[in-house]
């Protein structure tokens, strides 16, 4: 599925088109907005994807105002994805008004999708540190029964919305309840409250369980934590530090972050083995070569640094010699899932969190024989979740 030549388009259009398998997106709807938007041009990208996601919405609206709940709710998630996606080549500080209006135009769509959900999705409002984190709790049903929870835990530059496609949906099948969150870094404690993310995560989860067990139907006893992509670090760090939490998935499994950059960087051997602990100024013209890579850069100077809050590559370099789960593994005590696809560099480090595990634990690889290769199993999230919600089936029973 070849939409574009440019290589950060294209990943962003595979993005959209990997929802369709839930509702999030129409593979003619995908199409159609590609084929408009200009290469490489980040003003037709917005322009065009924001044009299909007012024409989806209208249609949501116009089965709204008839009284058909289902055509309605299904054409406001698709809106909320078009949205979503639109405002992505937008990414960094400072804040685009088109992000924030994007944003809020998806965040708007998902909760008018939410509403009319049978039953209906709960937007949470979870207090921390004297503000709140945005939250959605997806009841498996209304009937009060204790059920076990999954808590989502997202990653580097997706919303809570898109966690609904990867987490919810499946869950919801099964018999869990889920609770969606963005914690800082993420969605809207990023873009609307300026929230920036940090390496101890289980600060943000505990919280959040608090909050979770005063929810209708949760079985506290039965508190899942699943983290994807940056959230395979953010759940592992959390567990460590949070004892309630009953099993833990990590997708897929990391370890220190700046362990990436030593082996991955083009530093001179003696700079790369003083990691982290340099003067970000010595990593500036060394860095500087990488973003004239477009996806590069829209990766570190885009994205990274606006969630990291830092002013330059350099910075961002060394603040992430925070993230470290060297020091906290061994503490994990819940029955953990540490999961590794094929031709996922990000899960490169997914061997050196299980092998660091003393809890119960369990290594599930995924491949392309199965058609679940790349980032976050994304062209085969069902055969994840099969693998994945099995094994949580009998660790919860």
């Amino acid at each position: 599925m070849e939409l574009f030549e440019d290589p950060l388009f294209q990943s962003f259009a595979e993005r959209v088109a990997m929802t369709a398998t839930r509702g999030g997106a129409e593979w003619g709807e995908v199409r159609l907005t590609a084929e408009r938007v200009s290469e490489g041009d980040r003003d037709s990208w917005h322009e065009e994807w924001t044009r299909t996601a007012r024409i989806v919405e209208g249609w949501a609206e116009d089965s709204a105002r008839g009284g058909h709940r289902v055509s309605a709710r299904e054409a406001f998630l698709r809106a909320c994805t078009y949205h979503r996606i639109a405002y992505y080549p937008l990414f960094g500080e400072p804040v685009d008004p088109r992000l924030v209006m994007s944003f809020g135009r998806s965040a708007a769509c998902f909760e008018r999708f939410a509403a009319l959900g049978e039953p209906r999705l709960l937007p949470q409002e979870i207090p921390y540190e004297g503000t709140t984190l945005p939250g959605c709790f997806c009841p498996a049903d209304a009937s009060g029964t204790p059920r076990p929870l999954l808590i989502a835990v997202n990653g580097y530059d997706s919303a809570l919305p898109e966690m609904y496609w990867s987490h919810a949906v499946p869950a919801l099948r099964r018999g869990y309840h889920c609770l969606l969150v963005d914690g800082p870094g993420q969605g809207r404690a990023l873009i609307e409250q300026g929230l920036h993310l940090r390496p101890d995560w289980e600060h943000v989860i505990g919280p959040v369980v608090d909050h979770a067990l005063t929810l209708p139907g949760v079985d506290g006893d039965r508190l899942v934590l699943m983290g994807w992509s940056l959230g395979g670090y953010l759940a592992p760090r959390a567990a460590a530090g949070e004892p309630r939490v009953a099993a833990l998935v990590a997708d897929p499994g990391q370890w220190d972050m700046i362990d990436t950059f030593r082996t991955q960087l083009p530093l001179p051997r003696g700079l790369r083995d003083r990691l982290p602990d340099v003067d970000p100024g010595e990593l500036e013209p060394h860095l500087t070569p990488l973003v004239e890579n477009p996806v590069h850069c829209w990766k570190m100077v885009q994205r990274a640094m606006w969630v990291h809050g830092v002013k330059n590559l350099g910075e961002y370099i060394v603040d992430t010699g925070r993230y470290r789960l060297s020091d906290v593994a061994a503490r994990i005590a819940c029955p953990t899932l540490v999961a590794v696809a094929e031709d996922d560099p990000v899960g490169a480090a997914a061997e050196t969190l299980y092998d660091a595990l003393t809890c119960p634990r369990t290594l599930v690889r995924f491949s392309e024989a199965e058609g679940a290769a790349d980032h976050v199993e994304c062209w085969n999230r069902s055969r994840f979740d099969q693998r994945v919600y099995d094994w949580l089936d009998d660790v919860l029973a």
